[in-house]
């Protein structure tokens, strides 16, 4: 059974939850086949990515960058990680206040450095969450489940 990893900072209500809404769209009843496993960032591991056959991170934009939290997790699982998954399929959400472009940068930096394959398009927005956002959110777990039983 393939494995989806989820890998979030969500310090605040609102990214709450898009995490949650993010979760919910990867355990929607049409994926029978595939075990989600969920971790905030700063307790995600090396063996969390080496286990999972995709992935899909989630941040806030803070100070035009990617959250401390999400960068602690690059920063300590990257170079054991590179070889082994690249190739693998993942997405990303990015919440910000007021601008998002640095994180949206980094993010495509460290993911490209990694070699992983975008599988869906990332939702990335600023301001209030709405139920569009969240409907997207639902979505974007949705089919990062199912990219893995494809």
């Amino acid at each position: 059974m393939p494995r989806l990893l989820v890998v979030h900072h969500s310090p605040t209500e609102n990214v709450a939850r898009l995490a949650d809404t993010v979760l919910a769209g990867t355990r929607d009843d049409a994926l029978e086949d595939v075990e989600v496993v969920e971790r905030p960032a700063l307790e995600a591991t090396v063996d969390d990515v080496l286990a999972a056959d995709g992935y899909l991170l989630g941040t806030t934009a803070n100070f035009g960058y990617i959250s401390g939290a999400l960068k602690h997790f690059f920063d300590t699982t990257y170079d054991a990680v590179r070889e082994p998954t690249a190739q693998r399929p993942f997405s990303y959400w990015i919440h910000g206040g007021y601008d998002t472009t640095g994180a949206e940068r980094a993010m495509e930096s460290i993911t490209t450095g990694l070699g992983w394959r975008l599988a869906a398009e990332p939702l990335v927005f600023t301001g209030e969450v709405t139920e569009h956002h969240l409907e997207r959110a639902y979505e974007l777990g949705g089919t990062l489940g199912a990219v893995l039983t494809s």
